[in-house]
């Protein structure tokens, strides 16, 4: 006689819940490490599903209403095609089911065999009378592969100042350095870093990786003397007063060593825009603009709507009176027609911005550059910002996206940026992340796709908890890459994906499968699961980006001299004794220049990393070591080589210091030399120092080499 199965515990019940829901309730920081996630966390994750726990009634209730969904639905809200091929879910269809598929095109198909890339319209009817209706996602299988190999340059836009910028680099800067380095490098592409536009200040939070929106660009990156009607403004005392202004701007960061101040650049352009859109635009101009508004549709209107509202309520609508918080409401649509001629202003301004990175784009290929402009996509957006309150619809409320605690980060990350509901973006077909790849393949060479792991699953913190209180949510990886894929093929562009630190097993080997590149930093390329020594260049992978440092690492510079151990103890940001910091990375670059030397890439003895000052044979032997870690990268085979520009110049300062705020200017400083001295755009262009690094990149990449 088989013994009766034991009631399921509170616990179980609410475990099976949370699986139904893609809540997860343990994580793997390591493969031999499980630790069961917060309990509030999972429930307030299923909260913010629209999933009600509050008592063991509803768990079950729940439950109950889930497992009944999922047995009744013909189809998911979303269906995948790879190819040619038909989607698997349909061949699980109960026989004799009738398919009518509307084509992006408006066409009408009974066969799901041999559709076109697009996402499409589906409806399934059963025998028994049941219907579904899905998305049809249909993406090639995977991206192609850029024709050849290519190096290039990695920038922070702003921190690129000529000696026409506004005190910060700008678009025009961009295309000048990419002409340049087109034709005079042989480069293949520059990267930059995201530029959304951000939430207005001030103060305007610095870093481009909490924007106001990911669709829209940043009008604080136009070069306002490229705009045609710059040249026609009447005010001309006025204008010559804003252009002074400009100067002392741009003379303060590079003359003076003063920081970068995005505001003030800001508030300088705006009025100088202000004069500039007193300039009637021409027929031919008018109707491009009419054109980009059609084309931009209800998402542009939104956009604008918000910018102009919070010129009157502030810039966080979640402070606005409670019937503007809706986008929807009457009394939103009127107070967008009361205030009209700003909302024009707003998208007026994202057209000249448009306008001005596809120019960027445009004079990288002309330059020769097979790939041109890289554009980087940020993980989200701020809470308060236009996006959040244009989309609510799609963000999990109270939740923020983030990282578990792990080996270097004990505490966990909260990254401020309110997650995807995975839910939601099922049901509209992913039309959001469609709506915002479509926008930005617009004037993007290649995509850059920051912590690309989110496709897959985000740590999701609770409003009010610290980040050790999250808990992983899972997204459709499938779907979210068919996506990415059909949009990154119709613009024939190259997607990059930034995969450092904890990745789960198979992420990679899914990214690869589809076509999308890796990241590869050399300091982080050991034997992990052998040796723990550094990995000989030919066994490194060939679908990547392979770069020697990143914004958020110590510059090649600092690293070869300890100088970034130094920074952290200033700071007050070790862990651990100073002594025992400086001996852990001296012995890690230690090995690096060992195995550079064997390789006959370092004149050796190397002597193991120095310190002391920039000058004299200290520098000369640095530079010698930058040389060498890119002749390295070469060896290699990876498809992409990344040279992070102010090594260039042995910039020996990080953009950005994760963990600090307002103790170190994260995202506020042009590129220096190594006496942190700014470097120009025209000065780079004329560095020997520069041009002997990048003829080390020309000579080894030759043919034969």
């Amino acid at each position: 006689m088989t013994a009766p199965r034991p009631a399921e515990t509170p616990s179980e019940a609410l475990s099976r819940l949370a699986a139904l829901h893609g809540v997860a309730t343990s994580y793997s920081p390591s493969p031999d490490v499980t630790v069961a996630a917060s309990a509030t966390a999972v429930t307030l994750a299923l909260a913010a599903l629209g999933v009600d726990t509050s008592t063991d009634a509803a768990v079950r209730d729940a439950l109950a209403a889930r497992a009944q969904e999922i047995a009744g639905r013909l189809l998911p809200p979303t269906v995948v095609g790879r190819g040619t091929r038909a989607p698997a879910a349909l061949a699980a269809l109960p026989a004799g089911t009738r398919l009518e598929i509307r084509t992006e095109d408006g066409g009408t198909r009974a066969s799901a065999e041999g559709l076109p890339p697009g996402v499409h319209l589906l409806t399934a009817t059963a025998p028994d009378g049941r219907t579904a209706r899905s998305h049809l996602v249909v993406a090639p299988p995977r991206l192609p592969a850029p024709e050849g190999r290519s190096y290039g340059l990695l920038v922070q836009l702003y921190s690129l100042l000529s000696r026409r910028s506004w005190g910060m680099g700008d678009l025009a800067d961009l295309g000048e350095l990419a002409g340049w380095a087109g034709r005079d490098l042989g480069a293949g592409f520059v990267q930059v870093n995201p530029l959304h536009v951000a939430v207005p200040g001030p103060p305007t939070d610095p870093s481009p990786y909490r924007p106001s929106s990911r669709r829209f660009p940043d009008p604080v990156h136009l070069r306002v003397e490229d705009v045609p009607e710059f040249a026609h403004v009447e005010d001309r005392d006025r204008l010559r007063g804003l252009l002074e202004r400009a100067a002392r701007l741009r003379e303060a960061v590079l003359d003076k060593g003063e920081l970068i101040d995005r505001d003030a650049v800001w508030e300088t352009k705006r009025e100088a825009l202000e004069l500039v859109r007193e300039v009637p635009l021409g027929p031919g101009r008018a109707a491009a603009l009419r054109a980009f508004r059609a084309g931009q549709g209800q998402a542009l209107q939104d956009h604008a709507t918000w910018y102009a509202l919070a010129e009157v309520h502030g810039p966080d609508w979640r402070r606005w009176p409670a019937a503007l918080r809706d986008p929807r409401s009457a009394e939103t649509a009127r107070a967008r027609d009361e205030l009209r001629d700003r909302v024009d202003f707003h998208s007026w301004l994202v057209w000249l911005t448009d306008g001005q990175l596809t120019a960027a784009q445009r004079a990288a290929r002309e330059a020769g550059m097979p790939i041109g402009i890289v554009h980087d996509l940020a993980v989200g957006v701020h809470p308060t910002g236009a996006d959040a309150w244009a989309q609510q619809e799609y963000f999990a409320a109270g939740m923020s996206a983030g990282a578990p605690p792990d080996a270097f980060n004990a505490r966990g990350q909260d990254w401020g940026l309110p997650p995807w509901r995975p839910d939601r973006l099922a049901e509209s077909g992913y039309a959001p992340f469609r709506d915002l790849l479509r926008a930005l393949f617009r004037y993007a060479g290649a995509l850059r796709i920051d912590h690309v792991m989110g496709l897959f699953r985000l740590w999701w913190v609770p409003e009010g908890h610290p980040p050790t209180e999250g808990t992983y949510v899972r997204y459709d990886a499938e779907a979210m890459l068919a996506v990415l894929v059909l949009e990154a093929s119709r613009a024939g562009a190259p997607v990059i994906g930034e995969d450092l630190g904890t990745v789960e097993p198979g992420v990679r080997e899914a990214l690869r499968d589809r076509g999308v590149y890796g990241t590869s930093v050399l300091w982080f390329e050991r034997d992990w699961e052998g040796d723990r020594r550094p990995l000989p260049p030919e066994s490194w992978r060939a679908d990547c980006l392979a770069t020697a440092t990143t914004h958020d690492l110590p510059s090649t510079a600092a690293r070869l001299t300890g100088e970034h151990v130094g920074l952290r103890d200033r700071l007050g940001l070790l862990t651990r004794p100073l002594a025992e910091e400086r001996a852990e990375a001296a012995a890690d670059v230690g090995e690096w220049l060992e195995v550079l030397e064997r390789l006959g890439l370092l004149p050796g003895p190397h002597g193991g990393p120095h310190g002391g000052g920039a000058g004299g044979a200290d520098a000369s032997r640095e530079e010698v070591g930058i040389q060498a870690v890119y002749r390295y990268l070469l060896r290699t085979p990876a498809r992409m080589v990344g040279v992070w520009l102010p090594d260039g110049v042995g910039d020996r300062r990080p953009q950005n210091l994760p963990g600090t705020w307002d103790q170190y200017p994260n995202w506020r400083l042009p590129v220096a030399d190594a006496e942190g001295r700014p470097v120009t755009l025209e000065e780079l262009a004329a560095s020997p120092r520069l041009r002997a690094l990048v003829d080390v990149l020309r000579t080894e990449s030759a043919p034969g080499a």
